[in-house]
């Protein structure tokens, strides 16, 4: 815990306008986390904290690379992360989530803690599929054949096969349960 405590923002006594501030995460902010989804990786944070009197607005912007592991090789890689993304925290008497945007925090809160939110941005903006960047050319043409109704992959047999093989008899136990479903 004691590496997270760098994303610590003390925000008791700060006056109602905006501040910048910068940060690092390396290996060590992802291994404090205790998660499976990110390992290792090298991502900076511009936030951008605008105070008011009733709420913080928190502006992230993360930039860096994480490393994922190719759901179709094994490899390792290296997955680049550009994400702009925002937080409300708005002054309430308890302590609740409103929305993955929303929160409401106490009055009296002397520190907010952003290493979640980062981590969680980061989270959001990885692929569902994680594919080394060799494959995705296979990827995107793959997906272009699918729109275009293209038959990519075949047995072997041409498609005047496939027609003479419906004109073929049916299996008689096919044929009898039909017989059944039509009553």
């Amino acid at each position: 815990m004691n590496a997270l405590r760098a994303y610590n923002i003390h925000i008791a006594g700060l006056e109602n306008k905006q501040y910048d501030y910068s940060f690092e995460s390396g290996d060590a902010f992802f291994a404090a986390l205790e998660q499976d989804l990110i390992e290792k990786g090298n991502v900076h944070t511009r936030l951008t904290l605008d105070k008011s009197e009733t709420m913080i607005r928190l502006d992230f912007h993360i930039t860096g690379t994480v490393e994922q592991t190719c759901d179709r090789s094994l490899d390792l890689y290296d997955e680049p992360i550009d994400t702009r993304q925002m937080m409300l925290l708005k002054f309430s008497d308890h302590n609740e989530e409103l929305s993955d945007e929303i929160e409401l925090i106490e009055r009296n809160t002397a520190t907010i803690n952003v290493a979640r939110y980062i981590f969680e941005f980061i989270g959001l903006s990885l692929p569902m599929k994680r594919l080394h960047p060799r494959f995705r050319d296979d990827e995107a043409e793959f997906d272009n054949d699918e729109q275009n109704g293209r038959v990519v992959y075949s047995s072997g047999g041409s498609l005047d096969d496939v027609n003479d093989d419906k004109s073929q008899e049916a299996d008689p136990r096919w044929a009898a349960l039909r017989k059944l479903s039509d009553n």
